[in-house]
């Protein structure tokens, strides 16, 4: 092996782990929907939990990347530590579709059914439909579909380049005598894991074991450890993103490892009974692709099978291990580990927006209800309710930021645009129960008092304030057209209103049933009020027909008025139902 072979073996190793993250990071982009649906579909059986964990990993083809995921969802509380030792199993198992992948290369046959089969046929096909998807395509999935292919096609060249750059190896001694070494046990497993440790992917570190196999001069006897120790390796990456996490989280990390090491350690002191007491002969045969893909896939499956019935003390030792700590004061919602998974860091913006909305929207209630009937339990609630929306907007919105900022399909930057608008409006709408709230006690201090004619016609605007935001609330939650289509009429209700309460207001203040201190007062309660209606009407425009307007906002609205039919029928509808008594009524 001379000088170029190490270049390309360099080369072809750059080009195996650069087409596995794309192809990896293109999957997940492209199974988002289904990986979202099939995660929330998660039980407390083991059964569920092993098969999930199996799916997702072989579809977005990390163990790696799986295990993240489980650790940002225990640590957010979607999931449950004894959920999580299952599905953590399950990803051990859905990591070795990979290697039967690459195995394909070394079948052999003259038939032009084995030769399709072989991956240096089919790939440039690949790579020519991948390159047209992804130049010549606008829609994102189609582009991430590209990507796909072309990731693909990326990491068998490489695998072929390694191959071929290491062909030579099998007549040198010294190659041999490294092996040979690898013979031990214990030296082959701490290889294997060393190597998976440093690329930090079972995947791939099994396909680099494939490539060496190629040269004929690996034996299964050096390459079963090798595999078992890979299994270790690959749990750095879960070590490494539970630091910082809560308990719980870092418990699932430990999960991961802790299975890994016995597993590894009862089937190693196995494997090695067997070969000192029967002498096997197949170990001393040289290894294929197809065999270590057969060992790799065999050995996680004994894991799993050994380990399954025993993860109620799984879950126990790893309790012992990782004693209770502080907390992070961190939105657990919210973890970094999720962006590595824009899909599902989507997911839980959204129900990280969906609690923002709900906690203003109470605010904004209960600051009305304190123009009514005060209390200090009250205020405090409103005060509460408003922080937590400010924090929620701080770090909802650097987090959108830094997910935009990922490779993410067109949907889903549409989603994440929505969400950045709305949570903006929704932290105003908690600000606005403050302002309500900060009036009552202003009047309460004061002592000054509306008319009855004014309190009963604020009792109308607060109604209608009420309205709206339970229909802004309900076509956000429930991403709900019909809702949302409401909203303008209703908002332009209360614009009108707003106008007809001042100028009653300035002629009771003329006839001197009201003061001027009350009437500052009444000015800043109507302001909050109809700048809520503001506020919701942005929310209701966010929601409209997002797609078909590419969130252009004033678009959506202008095409709400613009149906004159029903914009005339519900606003006439809201104009009646919110309709002023005439002064003389309510004198």
């Amino acid at each position: 092996m001379d000088l170029f072979d190490a270049l390309t073996l360099a080369g072809g190793l750059s080009l195996f782990l650069f087409g596995m993250s794309v192809m990896g990071q293109a999957l997940e982009r492209r199974a988002g929907g289904r990986l979202r649906s099939l995660l929330g579909r998660l039980t407390a059986s083991r059964t569920a939990g092993l098969l999930t964990g199996l799916g997702v990993t072989a579809v977005i083809q990390s163990s790696s990347a799986a295990t993240v995921m489980v650790v940002g969802f225990v640590n957010s509380g979607l999931m449950t530590l004894r959920q999580a030792v299952h599905v953590i199993m399950g990803a051990n198992i859905g990591t070795t579709v990979t290697a039967w992948v690459l195995s394909l290369a070394g079948i052999d046959g003259g038939s032009l059914l084995i030769q399709l089969l072989k991956p240096s046929s089919f790939t440039p096909i690949l790579a020519l439909a991948g390159i047209a998807f992804y130049m010549f395509s606008k829609n994102s999935r189609r582009r991430d579909t590209g990507l796909v292919f072309l990731g693909f096609a990326t990491l068998m060249s490489g695998m072929e380049a390694m191959s071929g750059a290491v062909s030579g190896l099998r007549d040198v001694p010294a190659f041999q005598s490294l092996f040979v070494l690898f013979t031990n046990p214990a030296l082959g497993a701490l290889a294997g894991a060393v190597l998976t440790a440093v690329i930090q992917s079972s995947s791939a570190s099994v396909g680099i074991l494939q490539a060496l196999a190629a040269t004929g001069g690996i034996s299964y006897g050096a390459a079963v450890p090798i595999i078992m120790g890979q299994n270790i390796g690959t749990c750095v990456t879960a070590m490494v993103s539970s630091v910082g996490a809560n308990t719980n989280a870092r418990r699932a990390a430990m999960v991961h490892l802790s299975f890994n090491v016995i597993g590894t350690a009862v089937w190693l002191t196995v494997f090695c009974l067997v070969r000192a007491v029967f002498h096997p002969a197949f170990l001393d045969a040289p290894a294929s692709l197809m065999g270590i893909a057969a060992a790799h896939s065999v050995f996680n499956v004994l894991c799993t099978a050994l380990m399954l019935p025993l993860s109620g003390f799984l879950e126990r030792l790893v309790i012992r291990l990782v004693p209770g700590g502080k907390q992070p004061d961190i939105p657990a919602e919210l973890d970094d580990r999720f962006l590595n998974t824009p899909p599902i860091a989507l997911e839980r913006c959204r129900r990280a927006a969906e609690d923002m909305a709900e906690t203003a929207a109470a605010a904004l209630k209960e600051g009305m209800s304190a123009l009514r009937e005060y209390s200090p339990e009250l205020a405090a609630s409103v005060r509460e309710r408003e922080g937590k929306t400010d924090r929620y907007e701080d770090i909802l919105g650097t987090y959108l930021v830094k997910l935009s900022s990922r490779q993410i399909g067109e949907a889903d930057s549409a989603e994440a645009a929505k969400l950045l608008k709305v949570i903006g409006d929704f932290e105003r709408i908690a600000d606005h129960g403050v302002n309500l709230l900060e009036s009552a006690e202003e009047l309460r201090d004061k002592g000054l008092t509306f008319t009855a004619a004014g309190a009963a016609e604020l009792a109308v605007a607060c109604s209608a304030v009420d309205e709206i935001l339970t229909l802004a609330l309900t076509a956000f939650l429930e991403n709900s057209a019909a809702a949302a289509s409401q909203v303008e009429p209703l908002e332009q209700v209360i614009d009108q209103l707003k106008e007809q309460l001042r100028m009653r207001h300035i002629l009771r203040m003329q006839q001197g049933t009201c003061s001027i201190d009350a009437g500052f007062v009444w000015s800043d309660l109507l302001t909050d009020l109809e700048r809520t209606a503001d506020h919701c009407s942005n929310i209701a425009g966010c929601v409209l027909d997002m797609g078909e307007y590419g969130m252009n906002l004033h678009e959506s609205l202008r095409s709400v008025r613009e149906d004159s039919g029903a914009f005339r029928r519900q606003f006439q509808s809201y104009a009646e139902k919110y309709a002023l008594r005439r002064q003389e009524e309510l004198s």
